[in-house]
C-alpha cells in the first residue's frame, strides 16, 4: 500500500488493525462521533428542506486536528468505521473535515476484526455510501425534531429535565401498558386434579385429570371439583393407551444482536448494554499473547443470521474432526433473517474455529470469557444434528364409563445431537423440554389402582412483567428500533427514571408512567407502536435508495406541528395539578400528589390552598411512597444544652440536632454500630452528589477510608484484609472480600 491514512472509530480496533497493515499506514482513532447537532438550539433549518447543522464535538478538537495533520503527508485516506448507519455518519463527518486536502478518500468495510478481512477490504475499497448516511441522518433529524419540540412541554407541565423520545417513548409505554394490565387484571380461580395409580408390579404413575366425557377438564370451584373427585374415588382405572412416538428439538440459529442480549440476560445474567460492551470489545481486538491481538467474533450489530460460505466450511469440518460425522447436520444449514434484514452482514460468530474458549480463556476477563463461549457454543450447535426424544405418553381412563381420561407424558434424550454443545436458556415461565423423565415400562390394559387424588386450587395469573430480555424480544418483534438502539433505549429509561429493574424486572416509576400518559394523550399518532414501526421501514427505504430522506420528515412533520400545538393546550398541567398516589392526608383526608419544586420532589395535599400539608417521602427497594417522619427523636440528649437530639435529613447524610436550633446549634453525625477497618472510628452512611450510598469513617480527614459495600467488621480468612464487604449475589446475601485478586465469599 501507499504512504496512507486509516481512520476508525475505536483505539482498541485501531490497535488490532495496524499491526496488519505495515508501517506505510498511519491509523488514528475518532472515539466515536466528532460532529453532532449543537447541544442548545435546534439545529434543523425547517425551513430549509429540514438540513442539519453538525458542529464539531468539543472532544473531537485534538482528533480533528490529528486528522489534518496526519492527512497532508499521505496519498490515500481510508476511512474504516463500523459499517453500519452510524459508522457511515462518522465517514461522512471525517470525509467533510478533510475535503479541502483534496485526497482521495475510500471507504473499507470489513465484518470481523482478522488479518484476512482486512487485507480483503482493503484491495476493495468502496464509495462513502451516501444513502445509508441519509438513512442515519433523517433518523438524528427526526429524534431532534421529537425531543427538542416535547421536552419543554413536559418542562412546563410537569418538571423541568424531562426528557421524550421517538423511540424511547414507545418502548416506555409498552411497558406501562403491561403495568396496567397487571394492576388491572382480575384472577380467575380454577382446580386441577392429580392422581398418583400403581400397578401390580409396583409402577408409579402420577398423571393429571385432562378430560371429562371426552371435553377438557374445566373445573371452576371446590364444589365441582370435590363432587369430581367423588366420583373418581369410586372408579377402577386401566391404561387404556400407550403412545409412543419420535420428537425432535431443532438446533438455534446463529445469534442476531437481539437474541444475543436475550440470552446474555437469561443464560449469563447480563445487562443488555453489557452485553454490548463485551461483544465491542472481543470484536474490536484482544491481546492474545504469542497469538497476537486479533478480533474473536465477527460484527455485533446485525439482524441477519445468514453465515458465509467459508464460514459454514469451516465449522462443519471442526463439528467433524471433534464430534464425529453421526453429531453433523446432514446439509449445511443457512438461515434467513426478517425481510428488513441488512444481508450484507451476517451472525454473530466467532471469527476463527482454532480459537477455541479454553484455548484463549486465560486473556480473557471473565465476563468476556463466557459471552465469548456462549457465541462459539451456539455458532458450532447451529450446523449440529437436531436433539432426538422418545415421548411416551399414557392415557388412564375408568373401566366403567370411561368418563376421565388421566394423561401423563415422558421425555426420554435418544441422541442429544446440538445439545452436546450448547442448551437454550427460556425465560422462566416458558415451557421447556430439556427436563427429561423416564416413565416405567407399562403395557396397555394393565389394571392399575389410584392410591392419591389430589385437587389443587389455582389461579390464573396476569401477564408477567418484562424484563430486559423480554422487552428486547418485543421491540424487535414490534419493529420498534434497530439493532443499535436496543441496549440505548433501555439504558436511557432508567437513567431517567422512567424505570426501575427490581429483581430482573421492569417497573415503571410514577412519573415514568405520568409521561407515558401525558405523551399518548397530546402526541397519540407519534407514541404509537405501529407509527414508529413504520418509521422503520421508511429509513430502511432511504437506505435502499427507494425515497429522500428530507421528504420522509417532511410528511412527519406536517402532522407533527399540529399534534404540537395541540398537546399545549389541552395537555394536563400536573405542576398544578400534582401526579396522584394512594396516600392520604393526614390533616383533612384528602389525596396527596407528588410535586416538584426546584427539581426535588415533595407530598402535597390535593385539597390546596385550603389544605396546605406538606410531606418528604422516599421511595422503597419495589418503589412504593414511604413517609419521612420530620424531627424524629433519637432518644439522645444534647451535650451542651441538654435538650432532645432529633434526626435530621441533609442533602448527604442523616445527622443528629438539638432540637432548640437556632438558640442551640449542635449537631453531630449518625455513627453506624460498624468501625472503621482502618483506625476503629465508628463509620457514618453518606451519599454523593448522585444520590448513591457509600460509607466512610467519621475520622475524615484523618482517616479517608471509604466503601461503596457495607463493610463487615471481619478479617479475610485467606488475604487477611482486615474487613469484608456486605453484598447481594444473585438475591442470596454475602459477606465477601473487596481486595482485587481474593475470590473469598461466605453466605449470611
Amino acid at each position: 500500500m501507499d504512504k496512507s491514512l486509516v481512520v476508525v472509530e475505536s483505539p482498541a480496533k485501531a490497535k488490532t488493525i495496524e499491526k496488519y497493515l505495515g508501517s506505510n499506514c498511519k491509523v488514528v482513532a475518532t472515539y466515536g462521533h466528532i460532529k453532532d447537532l449543537p447541544e442548545r438550539t435546534l439545529g434543523v433549518d425547517i425551513e430549509k428542506g429540514f438540513h442539519p447543522t453538525y458542529v464539531n464535538l468539543p472532544k473531537a478538537k485534538k482528533v480533528i486536528a490529528d486528522l489534518k495533520k496526519y492527512a497532508k503527508d499521505v496519498e490515500n485516506i481510508y476511512i474504516a468505521s463500523d459499517p453500519d448507519r452510524e459508522g457511515e455518519a462518522i465517514a461522512f463527518h471525517v470525509a467533510e473535515e478533510l475535503k479541502d486536502l483534496k485526497k482521495n478518500i475510500k471507504r473499507v468495510l470489513f465484518y470481523e476484526v482478522t488479518k484476512e478481512a482486512i487485507k480483503r477490504a482493503f484491495q476493495n475499497p468502496t464509495d462513502l455510501d451516501e444513502n445509508k448516511y441519509d438513512a442515519q441522518k433523517s433518523r438524528r433529524v427526526l429524534d431532534r425534531l421529537v425531543g427538542y419540540k416535547i421536552s419543554p412541554i413536559l418542562w412546563k407541565k410537569v418538571k423541568t429535565g424531562l426528557s421524550a423520545g421517538r423511540v424511547q417513548s414507545v418502548a416506555l409505554r409498552i411497558i406501562c401498558e403491561r403495568e396496567r394490565e397487571i394492576k388491572n387484571f382480575v384472577p380467575k380461580e380454577y382446580w386441577i386434579i392429580k392422581g398418583t395409580f400403581i400397578d401390580d408390579k409396583e409402577n408409579i404413575l402420577k398423571a393429571k385429570l385432562e378430560e371429562i366425557d371426552g371435553k377438557k377438564c374445566n373445573l371452576a370451584n371446590k364444589e365441582a371439583t370435590d363432587q369430581v373427585v367423588e366420583e373418581i374415588k369410586q372408579s377402577s382405572f386401566y391404561l387404556k393407551n400407550k403412545i409412543e412416538k419420535p420428537r425432535k428439538k431443532s438446533a438455534p440459529t446463529p445469534f442476531i444482536t437481539s437474541t444475543l442480549q436475550q440470552e446474555g440476560v437469561r443464560k449469563l445474567s447480563f445487562s443488555t448494554k453489557k452485553t454490548m460492551m463485551l461483544a465491542q470489545m472481543l470484536y474490536e481486538g484482544i491481546d492474545l499473547g504469542d497469538m497476537g491481538r486479533q478480533g474473536l467474533i465477527t460484527y455485533m450489530r446485525t439482524d441477519s443470521p445468514r453465515i458465509s460460505n467459508e464460514a459454514i466450511e469451516s465449522v462443519r469440518a471442526y463439528i467433524k474432526q471433534k464430534y464425529g460425522d453421526e453429531y453433523l447436520s446432514e446439509k449445511p444449514r443457512q438461515f434467513e433473517g426478517k425481510k428488513t434484514a441488512q444481508e450484507a452482514h451476517e451472525c454473530i460468530r466467532p471469527t476463527s474455529l482454532e480459537l477455541e474458549p479454553e484455548k484463549v480463556k486465560e486473556y480473557l476477563t471473565k465476563d468476556q470469557y463466557a459471552l465469548y463461549k456462549m457465541i462459539f457454543d451456539r455458532f458450532v450447535a447451529c450446523q449440529m444434528k437436531d436433539a432426538e426424544y422418545n415421548q411416551t405418553i399414557y392415557e388412564i381412563v375408568d373401566r366403567e364409563k370411561e368418563k376421565f381420561l388421566f394423561r401423563v407424558k415422558g421425555l426420554t434424550l435418544k441422541f442429544p445431537g446440538f445439545l452436546a454443545v450448547y442448551i437454550e436458556s427460556e425465560e422462566k415461565g416458558e415451557n421447556s423440554d430439556e427436563g427429561e423423565e423416564k416413565l416405567p415400562q407399562v403395557e396397555e390394559n394393565t389394571s392399575l389402582v389410584l392410591k392419591e387424588i389430589l385437587p389443587e386450587q389455582n389461579f390464573t395469573s396476569p401477564p408477567p412483567r418484562f424484563t430486559e430480555a423480554t422487552i428486547v424480544k418485543e421491540l424487535e418483534e414490534d419493529g420498534i428500533g434497530r439493532p443499535s438502539t436496543y441496549a440505548t433505549i433501555i439504558s436511557t429509561l432508567i437513567e431517567k427514571e422512567y424505570v426501575k429493574i427490581i429483581d430482573g424486572k421492569f417497573y415503571p416509576t410514577e412519573l415514568g408512567c405520568t409521561v407515558s400518559d401525558l405523551l399518548v394523550q397530546g402526541f397519540p399518532d407519534v407514541i404509537n407502536v405501529d407509527f414508529t414501526a413504520k418509521m422503520e421501514q421508511q429509513l430502511d427505504e432511504v437506505e435502499e435508495g427507494k425515497v429522500k430522506w428530507n421528504k420522509i420528515v417532511e410528511d412527519f412533520y406536517k402532522k407533527f406541528v399540529l399534534a404540537l400545538d395541540n398537546a399545549f393546550k389541552t395537555m394536563a398541567n400536573l405542576k398544578k395539578t400534582g401526579i396522584a398516589t394512594d396516600v392520604v392526608c393526614d390533616v383533612c383526608g384528602k389525596p396527596m400528589v407528588i410535586k416538584y419544586k426546584n427539581g426535588k420532589e415533595f407530598l402535597a395535599c390535593s385539597g390546596y390552598p385550603d389544605c396546605k400539608n406538606i410531606k418528604n417521602f422516599e421511595k422503597d427497594k419495589e418503589g412504593k411512597i414511604v413517609i419521612i417522619k420530620q424531627n424524629e427523636k433519637s432518644g439522645k440528649k444534647c451535650p451542651e444544652c441538654g435538650a432532645d437530639l432529633i434526626i435530621k435529613r441533609g442533602k448527604y447524610s442523616n445527622f443528629l440536632a438539638c432540637e432548640r436550633y437556632p438558640d442551640c446549634k449542635y449537631t453531630e453525625s449518625i455513627k453506624l454500630e460498624i468501625s472503621c477497618p482502618l483506625c476503629n472510628s465508628p463509620l457514618i452512611e453518606r451519599k454523593n452528589k448522585k444520590g448513591k450510598t457509600f460509607y466512610g469513617c467519621s475520622a475524615y480527614p484523618s482517616c479517608k477510608f471509604i466503601s461503596n459495600q457495607k463493610p463487615y467488621n471481619e478479617p479475610c480468612p485467606e488475604c487477611g484484609n482486615p474487613y469484608l464487604v456486605e453484598s447481594i449475589e444473585k438475591k442470596v446475601p454475602i459477606y465477601k472480600c473487596p481486595k482485587r485478586g481474593c475470590k473469598f465469599k461466605k453466605q449470611r
